[in-house]
């Protein structure tokens, strides 16, 4: 067994495993499918019975005869159209419950990913995966496996008909494909490597595209739109090019399935003819046998074609069970335990992370507590692991080794449902849903009402700010907030963090993207809004700094100081440094 055809057997099994949904009621289907199957079986049987027992009886055309065997045909193929339509059924029911299975688990498996395991691979190709790789595994499930269903029964059926008519001319019709089977394997090879790399290629190009739309206005501002063309159009050459190498690959096996079939019928009039002509066989059972050749020949050559999806198919299914198979490396806790209620007490012990498959260390070595219900600033510069260490208190990553402790509870030891609904984090860029201002606040705590939306944004001192917007909540944001500014999607998003009303608030660069007198309304408001609740701000400003209880400052990975702002001002060591830097921009 060569090792293409065991891989393509195990994206098979591993499918079958992630999707039961597919089998199900599979036995009642395919014995309906070897109804159907009979049923086409009917016309040469008639053809058969009709000219050997009917037109050429012995006392002459028996017409009464003939009209019957016609009329008992008609019947049976009237019942198989209904049992034809009744697998389609089954089968379209079946595959979109699987379907429907599959892209819930796929979408559901992305978002269990970590951040840098989604990072490192381009949403593109992630939305490809779970869009495009399962239309096309619909695609074959639903047109080509009702093929396959149908044509395997009707040559076994076909095949026993025409042996039973003529050994002979069954032999010859079936010796005439033995070769074409035996080169199937080494044909495939070729054609499943291309049809692996058009998916690929497909993924490549949606890639570029969502990038281009999601940066139009960066692409705009820095005249680059010629580049990004370039690069969408290398990506659709990619693409065509390689699809029309696996077209190419697929030709070959059509054209000598085409090949073999036009030699089937000539050999078996020919031959059959001779048969005739030596009283081997009668007129009916010959014209007969030529219907049964070609309901042979006809899957068999159909099967060249549903060859070309299956190749699709199987590159789709093995890029989806590959996502799907991509280790979890933030799992959920396999004994949870509960966070105990109130203000957050963090702990973070010996802690240590590097970069997944790399050597690289972002962090080592780190020790820090932070009190329930204090204020901590953590600063540094671009790239000292500031990012991350609040990632590993919001447990968006594991550590590499040591412990994150909340309320003495390891962090991963809580369901992340309970721990992200305790522990709230803003991002240095406020990601908002194409839906109003309020339905993006809601968001923040499911089944709130308008008065609570609105009473956030008051506790905030945003209540004037809200009432400025040209519908107040009901005003839409856009896609991913476009219709706002920087600063307001920011303020969009802490409202939704504060109304969730966290016990541990992480602020990534939560006010970077606010203008000055907004940052001083939110600083105020924010005095009020983190009272008695555990917070944790990475600052690039002097007065988020300041308004902290501690400072800490990571330098190359480790903490390097620890203390109040105005302590470390004067310590001349790094925090000074960055201290009088921000001291001389506010000049």
């Amino acid at each position: 067994m060569s090792t293409a055809t065991t891989v393509e057997r195990g994206v098979i099994a591993r499918a079958k495993e992630l999707t039961p949904e597919f089998a199900e009621g599979l036995g009642v289907t395919l014995a309906i499918a070897a109804a159907t199957t009979l049923g086409k079986l009917t016309v040469p049987i008639a053809v058969q019975q009709t000219i050997d027992t009917g037109v050429e009886a012995g006392g002459g055309p028996d017409v009464g005869h003939v009209v019957l065997l016609c009329a008992l045909a008609a019947l049976v193929l009237l019942v198989t159209s209904g049992t034809a339509w009744l697998v389609n059924v089954r089968l379209f029911q079946a595959t979109e419950a699987g379907l429907a299975s599959l892209r819930v688990r796929a979408f559901r498996h992305v978002h269990d990913l970590a951040v840098l395991t989604q990072s490192g691979e381009r949403r593109g190709s992630l939305v490809s995966r779970v869009t495009s790789d399962v239309d096309t595994i619909s695609t074959f499930l639903q047109t080509g496996m009702l093929v396959l269903v149908l044509s395997a029964g009707q040559v076994l059926l076909a095949t026993a008909l025409m042996f039973f008519y003529s050994w002979q001319l069954a032999l010859v019709v079936i010796g005439c494909f033995v070769p074409l089977v035996l080169a199937r394997q080494r044909l495939q090879r070729p054609v499943s490597r291309a049809y692996q790399a058009v998916r690929a290629r497909m993924g490549e190009l949606l890639a570029a595209i969502s990038e281009t739309v999601v940066g139009a206005d960066v692409i705009r501002a820095h005249a680059a739109s010629d580049r990004s063309w370039r690069r969408i159009d290398g990506a659709i050459e990619a693409h065509r090019q390689q699809a029309v190498k696996a077209q190419t690959a697929t030709a070959v096996t059509f054209t000598a399935g085409v090949f073999v079939s036009g030699l089937v019928s000539a050999l078996v009039i020919v031959l059959g003819t001779l048969l005739g002509l030596a009283g081997n066989i009668t007129l009916g059972k010959m014209l007969a046998f030529l219907f049964l050749a070609q309901l042979w020949v006809g899957p068999v050559q159909a099967a060249t074609e549903v060859l070309n999806e299956l190749q699709n198919a199987l590159a789709g299914w093995r890029r989806v069970v590959d996502l799907i198979d991509t280790p979890v490396t933030v799992p959920e806790p396999a004994t949870p335990r509960t966070l105990p209620t109130g203000p957050v007490d963090v702990r973070v012990d010996d802690v240590a992370y590097s970069y997944p498959g790399t050597d690289k260390v972002v962090l080592a070595g780190v020790s820090l507590h932070f009190p329930a219900g204090s204020r901590t600033a953590i600063v540094g510069e671009t790239g000292s692991g500031k990012t991350t260490l609040s990632r590993l208190i919001t447990r968006l990553v594991d550590p590499t080794s040591g412990t994150v402790l909340l309320n003495g509870v390891d962090a991963r030891d809580l369901p992340s449902r309970e721990l992200h609904h305790r522990v709230v984090a803003v991002p240095q860029e406020g990601f908002l849903f194409d839906a109003t201002v309020g339905e993006n606040v809601r968001r923040g705590r499911p089944g709130s009402t308008e008065d609570d939306v609105r009473a956030a944004f008051v506790d905030l001192g945003l209540g004037g700010w809200l009432d400025g917007l040209p519908e107040g909540l009901d005003t839409p944001v856009g896609q991913r907030g476009e219709r706002l500014s920087a600063g307001e999607r920011q303020l969009v998003a802490l409202a939704r963090a504060h109304l969730a009303d966290p016990d541990l608030l992480v602020l990534d660069e939560a006010t970077s993207s606010v203008d000055p007198a907004t940052e001083v309304r939110l600083q105020r408001a924010l005095e009020g809004v983190l009272s008695g609740r555990t917070s944790v701000a990475i600052a690039h400003r002097l007065s988020t700094a300041e308004a902290a209880d501690t400072v800490v400052v990571v330098d190359a990975g480790r903490v390097v100081e620890v203390g109040s702002a105005a302590e470390l001002a004067h310590a001349g060591g790094p925090y000074s440094r960055l201290h009088a830097s921000w001291t001389s921009q506010n000049a």
